[in-house]
C-alpha cells in the first residue's frame, strides 16, 4: 500500500465520500493519522484512504460505533505489526478471515438471539 502523503483533506474526503469534518474527527480520535506539511496541512496517503474506507464499511454496513471501530483497527494494526516483526506480509487469506469474523460479529450485534 502506498504510504506517500499526497491528498489534501478536501480531496481525500471527496475520494472516500465523507465530509472533511468527519476526517478531522477520526484524526482526533486516533483512527487515522495523516501526515502534516511544515505549514500543518493534512496530507492523506492511499493507505489512509483505505483505512477511511474500512471505517466507513465498519460504521455504515456493519453498524459498529467508533469504539468498536477503534478496537477492530487496533487488532488489524497489531496483526500487521506482528507480520512485519517476522519479516512477512500479512497473507490476503488472513485479512479475508478477519473480514469474515468482523461480519459475523457485527451480525450478532445487530440481531442478537433472544433468550428467555
Amino acid at each position: 500500500m502506498d504510504e506517500r502523503p499526497r491528498y489534501m483533506i478536501s480531496v481525500a474526503a471527496e475520494l472516500v465520500g465523507m465530509h472533511p469534518q468527519t476526517l478531522r474527527i477520526y484524526e482526533a480520535k486516533g483512527l487515522v493519522r495523516p501526515k502534516r506539511t511544515p505549514g500543518n496541512t493534512r496530507l492523506y496517503s492511499e493507505a489512509d484512504l483505505e483505512r477511511l474506507r474500512l471505517i466507513q464499511r465498519l460504521t455504515g454496513q456493519l453498524g459498529l460505533n467508533l469504539a468498536g471501530v477503534e478496537t477492530v483497527l487496533r487488532l488489524e494494526d497489531e496483526l500487521g505489526r506482528g507480520a512485519v516483526e517476522v519479516g512477512q506480509q500479512v497473507p490476503q487469506r488472513v485479512v479475508a478471515d478477519v473480514d469474515v469474523a468482523i461480519d459475523q460479529h457485527a451480525a450478532t450485534l445487530r440481531f442478537p438471539s433472544l433468550t428467555i
